[in-house]
């Protein structure tokens, strides 16, 4: 068909009541195209991206009876307890009193959990707990290196057990100089110990029997009374 057939077409169909003739042009299809390249790069850059972006893989075993997930849920309570009972002397004191709180509740949340809701409420719980070791660092000490602070906050929603690894252990380093300086928390300082490896111990035995019950809610207890002598530092 020759381009003037088709103009005396277009003219005479657009004569018609109700028809309106849009011409064809290639570069919608070009301009289509090439938002699909890019959504394409967008997307296999995000998929490319270093595992220190990548959300952790949470594991989401136990709580396979009534029993173990009552025992799971009442042995979460006591971080509620703590957090009501720690001292609140100034603003990161308070804000680290509120995260013990929120971790009470997040891991209460998790364990009562079913179904897809599950993951996503285990993932919120590692999450609290990794807030809760940035907040007592803080409380312990305001002057934390500020390049520190913002690759915690960076890394939390991506890494909460590194940074949960990292923060404790910049506690363990303070606990122990104040109880060499402090008699009065040499008797914390070892319950806090004692309970610190008893607790490590319960976490790899979790792990490496996700059948046995009731091994997390031991160390629900372990970090309780580990936490529990950590509010000893901030009185």
């Amino acid at each position: 068909m020759s381009p003037q057939s088709v103009s005396k077409t277009s003219k005479s169909l657009e004569g018609l009541h109700g028809v309106h003739v849009v011409s064809h042009s290639p570069f919608a299809f070009e301009s289509s195209d090439a938002r699909t390249k890019q959504s394409l790069f967008i997307e296999r850059v995000w998929q490319q991206r270093p595992p220190c972006l990548r959300p952790i893989h949470c594991c989401i075993h136990g709580d396979r009876s009534l029993l173990e997930t009552a025992a799971n849920v009442i042995t979460s309570l006591p971080f509620i307890f703590l957090g009501m009972q720690a001292p609140r002397k100034n603003m990161n004191m308070k804000v680290y009193a509120n995260s013990l709180i929120g971790v009470g509740v997040a891991s209460s949340l998790y364990h009562s959990s079913r179904g897809k809701l599950r993951k996503y409420l285990r993932w919120a719980d590692y999450t609290m707990i990794a807030t809760a070791t940035v907040c007592l660092s803080r409380a312990l000490r305001e002057e934390n290196p500020k390049f520190l602070m913002a690759a915690s906050a960076l890394a939390l929603p991506f890494q909460p057990l590194v940074v949960s690894a990292v923060h404790t252990g910049m506690m363990e380093v303070a606990f122990a100089k104040r109880a060499l300086k402090d008699p009065d928390l040499k008797t914390a300082h070892n319950v806090h110990k004692m309970s610190t490896l008893l607790g490590g111990a319960l976490f790899i035995a979790d792990d490496l029997f996700p059948e046995t019950p009731f091994i997390h809610a031991g160390w629900h207890l372990a970090a309780a009374i580990g936490v529990g002598t950590c509010n000893k530092l901030l009185q």
